[in-house]
């Protein structure tokens, strides 16, 4: 399996959430060196060749920013596509209709593509995204196969809740968040489990 330096890679994304990257980061860090090698060469992460053949990361944003943070200096990848022919405005066109690339900040408010930071560790902090992935992680939705599930989930998170600025306001806001996840505002969603 093709290795590629994480300094190589670049985001499709405006955000993250640290929340997840930190705790993506700490189940790495806690296992053996031979077991972290395991996990990480299961989860290859998925590129798209751009212009220049440069290499955008088109799904696990979280864990590229995690395995940064633990100086991993190279991940196994798979090629979704060579786009690399393209003209970047044709390039970004086609990312977004098949919905690859979410051009979003931590506000919800579009942004240009010119303004993708350059690396995944860069990326702004969204603490919805946190909530989304997190109350997901603790069954109130379903993963699915659906592109940029998280972010829908954010996005109505967004449009209910005050954004934490704290550990004890983020803990109760996903209390809150869980209760939602099960409620008819959510219906439509992808991984909805139904009302509770």
């Amino acid at each position: 399996m093709k290795q590629i330096a994480l300094q190589r890679l670049r985001p499709s994304q405006m955000t993250h959430g640290m929340r997840v990257v930190a705790k993506k980061a700490e189940q790495y860090r806690s296992l053996s060196e031979h077991d972290r090698q395991m996990a990480i060469a299961e989860k290859p992460v998925p590129i798209v060749l751009g212009p220049n053949e440069v290499a955008y990361v088109t799904d696990h944003h979280h864990v590229v920013a995690a395995l940064h943070l633990l100086r991993i200096p190279a991940v196994p990848v798979v090629l979704i596509e060579d786009l690399s022919s393209l003209t970047p405005e044709k390039f970004w066109l086609t990312m977004e209709d098949r919905r690859w690339t979410y051009p979003y900040d931590e506000h919800g408010r579009r942004q240009p593509f010119s303004d993708m930071p350059r690396h995944v560790w860069e990326l702004p902090n969204d603490e919805y995204r946190s909530l989304a992935a997190l109350a997901r992680d603790a069954g109130a939705f379903e993963k699915t196969d659906t592109p940029l599930a998280e972010f829908r989930w954010a996005d109505l998170l967004r449009s209910l809740l005050p954004a934490p600025t704290n550990d004890e306001e983020f803990d109760d806001a996903l209390r809150k968040v869980i209760k939602l996840a099960r409620s008819e505002l959510a219906i439509g969603l992808p991984g909805f489990l139904g009302k509770s």
